[in-house]
């Protein structure tokens, strides 16, 4: 009876290992199957694909063609296209021009004063304060304004943001997202990474909370507080509202007796206040301005351009994509890749150019569905089978080592800090995690105690148990096959 039971339990592995790699261990096969058949993830679908990344051969599979949502490994699929088809060391431009003719004598400015917006995901972002705000990008054009000799514009500020789609947000996001600072949406012209500060006093436990200010001042923001004290020591405030609405609504709690407690909210219309800021600071240098501010979402005409602010390359744009998982610069890199082919930067057109792109390198895209370049929405879906052929790709292109690099690993304050440093020491690991209600996912390279170079992805969708369990399956998992 006892080995009648092996003999069953062999049979059904080989049944369901589909091009499995035969000098894998029975032991092996057998752990791997007690590891889909945890009760922890009896409610759980759960597609798996690790595969040799010398020879392609896939080692383990469960059901590597189920489409699952995958959360933020959604971003692997979005970054390597867009470093392969805008290249490495591709900047984003934002450039400060005029329409009309200056008056020499007088200094005035008989026309539009123009803010071009050149798609830069990461202007004035906190994650590049060195790049632009050491010497504030701000002052530079103000700078190049007064240069020119303008004391006066006889015309109005114009934020020209036409080389995007005016919706900023995928329209499948869900309504508890977007008033958040995860749920910021992507524009021509975004700025400080799209968010703004909620700074909030608590009281006693259950006593109603108050706005005590926001971190950048927004004019005509309305805030309502719904958010009381709690003894929880977590954030667990939301905000609520949609783009270019000036009105937010925050629900949740937040720790007890606190003077300032700050949460991250994205920004209603980033342009309107990039456009805002620059007229106070020409004010401030004594340029005086007859007309108002304004976005154009189409193109406008320039006679000279006064100034051009570069982006870092788009190796360190990605790199804090992936390392940080930053939304905005994912859907940023959507839209761009859009514009580039097309002339229009819209969500939709940048999701089929990745879907080809990827079609064209071979990739099996059915099952494949592309809802947002982020990963955020729910109507994303992917196999693990696509995201381990896709790292096997990129594993053989040029730009290998700088995408790989992008990718967390254990030792560094990324992502995957929750998962045992001494299991996975130096660049064992690198992998991008994905994470959101009832999803877990994460993708990448493993390198084994042999100096065998694992490429896996594991999805798990509609678990019963807690993140923290699965979480704890997953590393088990890894670290069992770090040990080949």
């Amino acid at each position: 009876m006892y080995y009648s039971k092996i003999l069953l339990i062999t049979v059904f592995i080989f049944s369901f290992l589909t091009k499995q790699d035969k000098s894998v261990p029975i032991e092996e096969q057998v752990y791997f199957e007690q590891w889909i058949n945890d009760p922890l993830l009896r409610n759980c679908s759960v597609s798996l694909s690790v595969l040799d990344a010398k020879s392609g051969n896939y080692i383990y599979e469960s059901e590597p063609q189920l489409s699952l949502v995958p959360a933020s490994v959604m971003k692997v699929v979005t970054s390597a296209a867009a470093l392969d088809i805008l290249g490495p060391d591709y900047q984003f431009e934002t450039s400060i021009g005029y329409s009309g003719r200056i008056d020499s004598l007088s200094g005035i400015l008989n026309g539009n004063l123009v803010i071009r917006g050149g798609g830069d995901p990461a202007l004035g972002s906190s994650y590049f304060k060195e790049h632009y705000l050491t010497n504030h990008f701000l002052d530079q054009w103000i700078d190049a304004v007064y240069k020119k000799g303008i004391r006066k514009i006889n015309g109005d500020l114009i934020a020209d943001a036409s080389i995007y789609e005016q919706q900023m947000i995928p329209s499948t996001w869900i309504w508890e997202d977007l008033g958040n600072y995860y749920g910021a949406g992507a524009c021509a012209l975004s700025v400080y990474d799209n968010l703004y500060e909620i700074v909030l006093k608590s009281g006693e436990v259950g006593k109603l909370c108050k706005i005590v200010a926001t971190r950048p001042d927004i004019p005509c923001l309305e805030i309502s507080s719904e958010v009381t004290a709690s003894e929880s020591k977590r954030d667990m405030a939301y905000v609520f509202g949609s783009p270019f609405d000036n009105h937010r609504v925050v629900r949740g709690t937040i720790p007890q007796m606190q003077n300032e407690f700050s949460i991250k909210a994205s920004l209603p219309d980033p342009t309107l206040l990039l456009i805002g800021q620059f007229k106070e600071k020409l004010i401030k240098k004594g340029i005086t301005i007859t007309g108002g501010i304004h976005t154009d979402y189409t193109p406008v005409e320039l006679n000279t351009t006064l100034h051009r602010t570069y982006s870092p390359p788009l190796k360190e744009i990605i790199n804090v994509l992936n390392h940080e998982s930053v939304n905005l610069f994912a859907e940023h890199l959507c839209k761009h890749i859009a514009w580039k082919a097309t002339g229009h930067g819209s969500t939709r057109a940048g999701l089929e150019i990745i879907s080809d792109y990827w079609k064209n390198k071979g990739i099996d895209t059915n099952g494949m569905f592309l809802a947002d370049g982020s990963g955020l929405s729910r109507f994303n879906a992917i196999t693990a089978k696509q995201l381990t052929a896709i790292l096997y790709s990129i594993s053989k292109s040029k730009y290998t080592e700088i995408f790989r690099s992008s990718l967390p690993s254990v030792s560094e304050n990324g992502t995957l800090k929750v998962f045992n440093p001494k299991r996975f020491p130096g660049e064992t690991l690198r992998a991008k995690s994905g994470s959101m209600t009832r999803v877990r996912s994460y993708t990448g390279y493993l390198k084994t105690r042999t100096g065998e170079e694992l490429i896996f992805a594991v999805i798990l969708n509609n678990f019963s148990c807690t993140s923290a369990e699965t979480v704890k399956k997953i590393e088990e998992l890894l670290g069992h096959l770090s040990m080949r």
